[in-house]
């Protein structure tokens, strides 16, 4: 590529991620042209969420991918459990939901993003371009008209009747189109890490809880992704403590960590992850729909952000598939998909905040009680309740089901 070059196309979709790249298969699976850029040269980075859960994986079911999507590394759990105050409390349970799969896979999202990509490209309108990175939208006549990008080879811009942002939590499109955005303060930041695993570690359990604080671990076969919930904006003081009393925090938790703590000998090992909660007032505007993280930063707690936003992408070829391939679309058009998946994110969202206000706060409060909070001696005492958290993580309200057209 040589100085600027410019393409057109009916749709194009800005980022690879699991909103970005599911929206694009299905567009593509419809006959819809459209290009996806990822600003990066590879999917392979540490901290994305991995848990795929039974709605997406039914929606790989109706789309003839399930058996070969299974065959790839991945961990199953079909009951959620923790340890609570040192306790092992069951919390979900996954085997009675309604669908194929019933339990949540845990697999490193490239994994998932390639698996996704790979099959997309067999479709003839579908086109993705790695380390294209959108710096601006272009615009006439107050409707966005297409991006403007720069990759290694100089400056590309794609026009397209239909710009989906899909760029995550510090999107360029929702910057660039002015969009406003509601913040909702959460009292928590997550520390990530890597800490070696061994035989005879203890099975994928996802959570250790202790007053108010909370270390999450997630098994990549060979290493523990670690993730540790702080108080917002305290990383600077947990620094001045030293590492040895931070190393003492994390194997207060996971006593069988203890041994292996020492390997965070580096604060350049353990990276700061800003929580952030908040969504567009506005998902879109003419030319322009934000879906997935660009539309609504979700937190990381239950794990739900990627299958929110797969759920967002599902939404969003149902909707607007049929419409695309015969032209522009309207931005009523591009409200029906807000009004669609707005609700639910609103009900996550409010489940994530109370929560990170009541319950995983960062902090150790100073009576330290060992019992049991009452909910979870509910979930104890009445095994059968331990369904609706299972639904509520595992489907989530409104769970989307493939409506788009395949090409013939």
């Amino acid at each position: 590529m040589n100085g600027s070059e410019k393409l057109q196309t009916r749709c194009v979709i800005v980022g690879g991620g699991p909103a970005g790249m599911m929206a694009g298969y299905l567009l593509a699976r419809a006959g819809v042209p459209v290009v996806v850029l990822e600003k990066h040269a590879d999917f392979n980075r540490d901290f994305r969420g991995d848990t795929i859960h039974p709605s997406t994986l039914e929606l790989m079911y109706e789309l003839g991918l399930l058996d070969e999507f299974l065959k790839l590394p991945h961990q199953e759990l079909r009951e959620l459990r923790a340890v609570v105050n040192g306790q092992v409390v069951p919390v979900a349970d996954f085997t009675k939901l309604p669908t194929r799969c019933k339990f949540i896979a845990f697999m490193p999202q490239w994994d998932f993003l390639n698996f996704l990509s790979s099959h997309a490209k067999r479709f003839p309108t579908f086109q993705l371009y790695m380390e294209t990175e959108v710096v601006d939208l272009l615009m006439k006549d107050s409707r966005v008209t297409g991006v403007r990008a720069k990759t290694p080879e100089g400056e590309l811009e794609i026009h397209a009747d239909l710009v989906i942002g899909a760029d995550g939590r510090h999107s360029i499109t929702q910057t660039r189109a002015h969009l406003e955005q509601l913040q909702f303060g959460v009292p928590i930041d997550a520390l990530w890490m890597r800490i070696s695993k061994k035989d005879g570690d203890p099975k994928q359990t996802l959570g250790f809880f202790q007053h108010g604080q909370l270390l999450v671990l997630l098994d990549r076969d060979d290493y523990w992704q670690c993730g540790f919930v702080i108080p917002k904006g305290r990383f600077e003081e947990i620094k001045v403590r030293g590492l040895k009393e931070f190393q003492e925090d994390i194997a207060s938790f996971a006593g069988f960590l203890r041994d292996r703590v020492a390997e965070l000998d580096d604060w350049s090992k353990i990276r700061l992850l800003t929580v952030q909660v908040n969504r567009l007032r506005d998902w879109c505007c003419e030319g322009l729909l934000c879906i997935g993280d660009s539309a609504h930063a979700m937190s990381p707690a239950g794990g739900v952000g990627i299958n929110l936003a797969i759920q967002d992408a599902i939404a969003t070829a149902n909707l607007l598939a049929e419409k695309l391939l015969r032209g522009p679309v309207r931005v009523d058009d591009l409200r029906t998909v807000q009004a669609r998946r707005e609700w639910p994110t609103r009900l996550i969202q409010a489940m994530q905040i109370f929560i990170h206000r009541r319950v995983v706060t960062g902090r150790s409060p100073g009576d330290k009680k060992t019992s049991l909070p009452f909910v979870l001696r509910l979930l104890n005492w009445f095994p059968i309740l331990r369904q609706l958290p299972a639904r509520f993580i595992g489907l989530g309200p409104r769970p989307e089901h493939v409506r788009s057209p395949t090409a013939v």
